[in-house]
């Protein structure tokens, strides 16, 4: 008895830390912080027991049921192949680090627009998994074409299960004779990802660390110069390229008068520090705009076949300013809403821009998962999975997320992923996904040839 009465407050002092993902008071109290970002520092400030207990709930996915290798071999096989143009299209995505549409907010009138370039080339919208932060989740799924969905909640793949090489664009196209290069103008080790990057593989990563004096427009780097690195890399590059960059510049938190010379006007229902710091974060979305414009306007110049696509993580941690404007209740998103309140804060805009054919166009709002499905689709470009499978799943949805399954049309499954019966196309998705990244690979041959002679991951 005495025992239990040990245990029971012990394992309820541990339950109310371990899911980071939610407000706890316990945590708040104790000053516990998750800094699930960094593992190494999470260990050292919390300590072995708390950082443990707060990596415990997603130490281990489970099978999906029913995952055999007869599951697999039943799974559908389309026709498509891997293939690529005679002339190769270079591909670049910019992943803008909390890129949004501040004009969205209630109430609130910015001058002059602070995104034009965005608004007249918009393909549609992301449906970020992720609210204020968690970057690498969503460049989880836009480089894998796997989704979060099908992973315990509150996880991070980049931290806790990309341990050996897990099939990525980066990993087809290396494997199609392009040069694969993630950019990053912050510091390697944050999300874990120079291991991770090279187990989707990349053939270099360029971080702060290696990369030439990048100059700094508030206190992070640049958009403008993070651009004029990938253009001046992109003119060095004599083979076909696949570059994936990550902005720093627009960053949170977003202190007023982050900008000594800002060139936009807010006008807002708020109190002056909320409309001051809305101000900054508008200002480092108009740099990202400009620079996308930047980009555009180099790839029309070239002669080499160009792709680029440019979208926001997810909406920035604006804090106050959501609650005082009413766009939120509190400074979060809530988990479960409706699907227009769900849309509308998580999605993030999106550009699919060839300088062929000019921007796709209606494309409607798309999980990060079918990204790689519309970029190689708008290069000419095709491939079992990426725009076989993933193709057959984006005419059945448009976002897949734990919270939300959407179809093209708008249709939602509410609780979809606790019911039991789930559309077989969903579970597909799921036993391919569990497969490569947990289970024996049996899949590889017919859905990503390229990783057939790879090193198996560790099975869970």
């Amino acid at each position: 008895l005495a025992r239990l009465t040990l245990t029971v407050p012990l394992l309820a002092f541990f339950v109310s830390i371990m899911d980071y993902a939610t407000f706890s008071w316990t945590r708040d109290r104790l000053q516990i912080i998750p800094i699930m970002w960094d593992q190494k520092e999470n260990y050292a400030s919390n300590g072995f027991a708390l950082a443990f207990a707060l990596n415990v709930p997603m130490a281990h996915v489970p099978a999906p049921a029913g995952y055999s290798d007869k599951a697999i071999a039943a799974i559908e096989r389309s026709d498509v192949k891997a293939s690529v143009p005679a002339e190769k299209p270079d591909i670049i995505i910019v992943m803008s680090e909390s890129f949004w549409d501040p004009t969205e907010l209630p109430g609130v009138t910015i001058t002059p627009d602070p995104i034009p370039n965005v608004r007249a080339l918009r393909s549609g919208h992301v449906f970020s998994p992720e609210f204020g932060g968690m970057t690498a989740n969503v460049e989880f799924e836009a480089l894998t074409g796997f989704s979060n969905a099908f992973l315990p909640a509150g996880s991070i793949p980049y931290q806790q299960y990309v341990r050996a090489p897990v099939p990525s664009m980066a990993t087809f196209l290396k494997s199609q004779g392009y040069e694969t290069r993630a950019i990053h103008p912050g510091t390697s080790w944050f999300w874990n990802r120079t291991p991770v990057y090279a187990d989707f593989g990349f053939d270099d990563f360029k971080s702060e660390e290696n990369m030439p004096y990048l100059e700094k427009r508030g206190p992070l780097t640049s958009d403008a110069a993070m651009t004029d690195e990938i253009i001046r890399e992109a003119d060095a590059t004599d083979d076909p390229f696949f570059y994936f960059a990550v902005s720093l510049q627009n960053h949170g938190p977003y202190e007023p008068n982050r900008y000594y010379n800002p060139t936009h006007k807010v006008q807002a229902p708020t109190s002056q520090w909320a409309k001051d710091s809305l101000l900054s974060f508008t200002e480092g979305a108009s740099d990202a705009d400009k620079s996308l414009e930047r980009l555009i306007e180099w790839a029309k110049n070239r002669r080499r076949p160009t792709v680029i696509a440019f979208f926001g993580d997810h909406l920035p941690p604006l804090g106050p300013v959501y609650v005082e404007t009413g766009f939120l209740r509190d400074n979060v998103a809530p988990r479960k809403e409706p699907p227009d309140q769900m849309l509308l804060h998580h999605r993030t805009p999106l550009i699919v821009w060839s300088n062929r054919t000019g921007p796709v166009a209606d494309m409607g709002t798309v999980s990060p998962a079918f990204l790689p499905y519309h970029v190689l689709t708008t290069a000419g470009i095709s491939h079992p999975y990426y725009t076989g499978f993933l193709g057959q799943m984006r005419e059945r949805y448009s976002v897949v997320d734990r919270n939300l399954l959407l179809t093209p049309t708008g249709e939602d499954t509410p609780d979809w992923a606790r019911k039991k019966q789930i559309d077989p196309a969903i579970r597909d998705f799921r036993l391919l996904q569990y497969d490569m990244m947990f289970g024996k690979r049996r899949a590889a041959p017919d859905f990503f040839p390229e990783t057939v002679n790879k090193r198996v991951p560790h099975t869970s």
